[in-house]
């Protein structure tokens, strides 16, 4: 970014408090009982962030009669699944051109059944009356140097092929919708991507799924899993679950499973939110359709507006620790913090006087191929799902579904797709996992700041198969 910068980014952020707007915004619910005893279930699920609440009321919407128990070791929703901008996108594949990439031949099927289950997601939101802002806003994929625009329309031919609403806008058209010096056009899709409130769906679902009879168990921390007379046992610090069925959605965190250890690593993304924006400071950039924004750089920038008129501005750094470790002290780092300030008033000089409220972090579950996947195991008694790479809001509803139908040996044709039925190549041990992530993250700053330009290291990972752009 070239524009000049305010004096004072950083002086933005002296009052930000460092934990997720998304939990300030609402009050934390009862929490539910901690597993103190041993019980028996028809299905356990370990873990209540989206993929295992969207499983848990799936499970009790096809059979009322199933006896669902859910485990979380804190409170459902507080880690990734409250830590996110709200982008609730129909792509499975996180994006037209990686999916492209990788599964080009089943990519209309794919997009049917994306766009599919955002229209299920925001039919759900209204049968259960979930206040959480839902709105079918679209996106607006913006491009801040030349070479993007290239990308912007061959993605743009790509959606089109695939029956998507999509239209390119010139840097005119584009600053008529939301106004920044940076802007020179971008590829709008109106239905593909909805905005919602993190936290407000989280509760929402999980509301949803106390309702239907699901029992739920905060403060549960799962330790390990087990197999007795043919069910499988979930144990716990003050009791055990024993189940004919598990589904494991711990995404980020440590598994249960050991195998899944070579498939995810945890990558921590950071955010700022600003204070409300006055009316006038609110018209100096127009912004009247809401839409989420992203920018077509490699690392690139995430945001948003939020009900009450904050800027939600996230992205760029995309930070792996080395071993992967998930702990609550990495959620906050002053330097991506700093970056992300400035990169902001650099795209949004005409507001100079706007001052960051809220800054904080969370981890994704990172995996080779960059989108999900499903698999089973212990006989096909537990199934499991993850690597959604961030872009997790309205995938999981769609792959806790399929890890469902594997479980109960349901072949449909969401859980006979080649995505859900393949693996992602493997990572390499440490040290070689920590070496090959920061040359990566330097080699897209570098062909970011070389016109798109991919150096030999990301050449060979696009030959790989392992090659992406964000």
């Amino acid at each position: 970014m070239t524009t000049s910068l305010p004096t004072h980014p950083l002086d933005a952020l002296a009052d930000a408090v460092p934990r997720p707007l998304w939990l300030d915004l609402h009050d934390a619910p009862e929490p539910t009982p901690t597993l103190t005893a041993d019980t028996t279930a028809d299905l356990v699920i370990v873990g209540g962030g989206y993929t295992g609440l969207w499983a848990a009321l799936q499970a009790k919407e096809a059979d009322p009669t199933l006896d669902v128990v859910l485990l979380d070791a804190d409170l459902c929703g507080r880690a990734a699944s409250g830590r996110n901008g709200g982008f609730c996108a129909s792509s499975l594949t996180h994006g037209i051109t990686n999916g492209v990439e990788r599964f080009a031949a089943e990519m209309p099927e794919l997009e049917a059944h994306g766009l599919a289950n955002l229209d299920a997601i925001e039919a759900a939101v209204a049968t259960y009356g979930i206040d959480c802002d839902f709105r079918r806003s679209g996106e607006l994929d913006v491009a801040t140097a030349p070479w993007q625009l290239a990308e912007l329309e061959r993605s743009a031919a790509l959606a089109g092929a695939l029956g998507h609403d999509v239209r390119m806008l010139s840097a005119v058209e584009t600053r008529a919708q939301v106004d920044s010096p940076t802007y020179l056009g971008a590829l709008e899709m109106p239905r593909a991507v909805a905005m919602l409130d993190p936290v407000g769906l989280a509760h929402g679902l999980r509301r949803a799924c106390s309702a239907l009879g699901v029992r739920i168990h905060e403060w549960t921390p799962a330790q390990r899993l087990s197999t007795e007379r043919g069910t499988v046992v979930v144990h716990t610090p003050y009791g055990r679950v024993r189940a004919a069925r598990a589904l494991l959605a711990t995404n980020a965190f440590p598994p249960l499973l050991r195998r899944l250890r070579n498939y995810v690593f945890p990558v921590y993304d950071y955010v700022l939110a600003t204070e409300p924006l006055t009316p006038a400071q609110l018209a100096s950039i127009g912004w009247t359709n809401r839409q989420g924004i992203g920018d077509g750089a490699n690392q690139f920038h995430y945001y948003r507006l939020t009900a009450d008129n904050r800027i939600l501005w996230g992205g760029y750094d995309a930070v792996y620790y080395y071993g992967g470790p998930v702990r609550a002290e990495l959620t906050v780092r002053q330097e991506t913090f700093g970056t992300l300030a400035r990169h902001f008033f650099a795209t949004f000089p005409q507001l100079e006087d706007v001052r960051f409220s809220h800054r904080w972090g969370g981890v994704i579950d990172a995996c080779s191929r960059f989108c999900p996947f499903v698999g089973t195991a212990l006989g096909g008694k537990v199934a499991y799902a993850a690597g959604f790479t961030g872009l997790g809001v309205g995938a999981t509803r769609f792959v806790a579904g399929v890890a469902l139908d594997k479980l109960y040996g349901r072949y449909t044709d969401r859980s006979r797709l080649a995505l859900m039925n393949t693996m992602p190549l493997p990572l390499p041990p440490e040290p070689l996992r920590w070496a090959g992530v920061q040359l990566t993250r330097w080699s897209l700053q570098r062909a970011d700041a070389q016109q798109g330009r991919r150096n030999l290291w990301l050449r060979t990972l696009d030959r790989m198969g392992l090659g992406f752009d964000s």
